[in-house]
């Protein structure tokens, strides 16, 4: 971050300029900033407290030319209250960086197309931002995001949602990679992607009670807000894996997704479920059933809360999903054994993994070397790769 301040500062894009944004500056707020803005600018947030309720209306970079919102130290800059922090619509090309965002009555950041759904917003990057202490109780969401396509958030915090909504909640959004975030007691999910999200990562990230089903995978949405309109699944070709789960009533809920994929991932002592398998939008004549999901390579350790590993819901195909070289280990039980849809071969039951205070593994544990050789992921939370036959969970074993 300094690096890139020094080179702008010195160097700066051509034919762009900085913003120099807040207290005492030229710009007082990011409101006015974004209004003035042009393809390459960097709008640069001085350190303070700011209101919310500030408009980034059709603020747009090229690709060449993205623009940069950049807090001069990261967590310094605050944008606490209102019924929402910022709102863009139809927003383009847009790098967001450093900043927290609290307190908020509605959602806390919000990008969306503007209702036209055939002009998404897209290609928008937010690093190591804080989104906290949302002030409401209801289908609330640190971040709402409806019709965005080609997003990344990486590095950036989630803390304490609203008791019925998400810490992301993705309406029809498409391509886009959730990374090295992490997420924390929150309320209905952590993450969740409907309304015919498709293709999105999410990877590398902590889920620690992040909310009854920590990652929504689908839900149940109005016909009127799909993106396409004719989508005919809540979601599809949705990957998570790298993932640490703690607690939560079930960390994975599948529901009315196809073709979506949870790998390499641990998962300790939830509190009710494993995962669910769903179909909470009964609309047959239109949507295909949940279904053609797989399951596989998944570190699991339970304890006696635990009221089964798999939920089977009405409307759903379990017998189409892949469950393969999980293991499973019960603190109270090493007989047991879950019960699932289909047989599931190569797994592991009744060993201890001998999982240390961080979730990962010695060489000596039963899920060292045991998964199934994948493609992907490459890496494991920490980032290392995995070895050619590699570790069964979140880790690899480092030698």
């Amino acid at each position: 971050m300094r690096l890139f301040l020094l080179l702008l500062f010195v160097h700066g894009p051509l034919s762009a300029a900085v913003l120099h944004t807040g207290y005492g500056q030229r710009y007082a707020d990011i409101a006015a900033a974004a209004a003035k803005a042009t393809p390459g600018d960097t709008i640069l947030l001085y350190n303070g407290s700011y209101p919310g309720n500030q408009s980034l209306q059709s603020l747009k970079g090229t690709p060449g030319k993205w623009i940069y919102i950049i807090a001069k130290k990261r967590g310094a800059v605050v944008y606490e209250g209102g019924n929402f922090a910022w709102h863009g619509s139809d927003v383009a090309y847009l790098h967001i960086e450093g900043i927290v965002f609290t307190g908020q009555k509605s959602n806390g950041l919000n990008f969306d197309d503007g209702s036209s759904y055939s002009t998404p917003a897209h290609h928008i990057v937010l690093q190591h931002c804080i989104f906290r202490d949302l002030a409401a109780d209801g289908n609330n969401d640190l971040l709402k995001l409806s019709g965005v396509d080609d997003l990344i958030v990486q590095q950036c915090t989630f803390l304490n949602g609203a008791r019925g909504g998400s810490g992301i909640d993705m309406v029809g959004c498409h391509r886009s990679i959730i990374r090295q975030c992490h997420f924390e007691n929150l309320g209905a999910n952590a993450i969740q992607m409907k309304g015919g999200s498709s293709n999105i990562l999410i990877e590398a990230c902590r889920f620690q009670n992040a909310g009854s089903r920590a990652i929504n995978l689908g839900g149940s949405t109005g016909t009127a807000f799909f993106r396409p309109a004719d989508a005919n699944y809540e979601a599809t070709d949705l990957k998570v894996q790298s993932c640490v789960f703690t607690g939560s009533e079930v960390p994975v809920a599948f529901v009315g997704c196809t073709r979506s994929s949870v790998v390499n991932n641990t998962i300790y002592k939830p509190a009710r479920w494993v995962i669910r398998i769903l179909q909470e939008n009964r609309d047959t004549m239109r949507f295909v059933k949940c279904s053609d999901n797989t399951f596989c390579n998944n570190l699991i350790y339970v304890d006696e809360q635990m009221r089964a590993a798999c939920s089977i819901g009405p409307g759903t195909v379990p017998g189409s999903f892949i469950f393969s070289s999980n293991l499973w280990f019960h603190t109270g039980d090493p007989a047991w054994k879950p019960q699932l849809p289909v047989v599931e071969y190569n797994n592991i039951t009744g060993k201890d993994p001998l999982l240390r205070v961080d979730y990962s593994i010695p060489d000596e544990s039963p899920a060292a070397g045991a998964g199934s050789q994948l493609r992907y992921p490459e890496k494991d939370y920490n980032g290392n790769r995995f070895l050619a036959q590699r570790a069964i969970g979140a880790f690899e074993v480092m030698h």
